[in-house]
């Protein structure tokens, strides 16, 4: 855990997710438990960038059915911002496998297959740094203040 107000973590809204019109919904989540939005794009990820993101899965039984099943419609690329980030947006996503993932996670309300979990997000800030730049460059990437901000954090 960070007290890092600026800590930034990686999302991509899977194909199932614009498919089936739950970017709004899922973005309302992270905005209202407080994160900031800082970059955002609609992409339709290319095999290169497919290869580059999942590298870590290469080998994997379930690797070609994850490249063809991203690159198959578009995503949403985001960055999202806010005291430890990566680990609220972890909780939020819920389990991987959506019949693990809890009641209120997105994932365990809007996801029935692990192949169709709707959302990606960076595990680390390794990761983090790795995702990002497959997607966005440093100047897409938005630093502003949130006005409420005192009113989310104790600062």
């Amino acid at each position: 855990m960070t007290n890092d107000l600026n800590e930034k973590t990686f999302l991509l809204l899977k194909p199932d997710a614009i498919q089936r019109g739950l970017v709004g919904r899922i973005i309302a989540r992270l905005e209202d438990k407080g994160l900031k939005l800082v970059a955002a794009k609609l992409v339709h990820v290319t095999r290169d960038q497919a290869m580059r993101q999942y590298d870590c899965h290469k080998g994997k039984p379930f690797f070609a059915s994850l490249i063809d099943f991203i690159t198959s419609s578009p995503s949403l690329a985001m960055v999202v911002e806010g005291r430890n980030s990566i680990d609220i947006v972890r909780k939020l996503m819920g389990a991987t496998e959506p019949i693990e993932a809890d009641p209120g996670t997105i994932r365990g309300d809007f996801a029935l297959d692990v192949k169709h979990n709707l959302i990606h997000g960076s595990d680390c800030p390794e990761s983090y740094r790795h995702e990002v730049e497959v997607y966005f460059t440093s100047e897409e990437i938005k630093e502003y203040k949130l006005e409420l901000e005192p009113w989310i954090y104790y600062i």
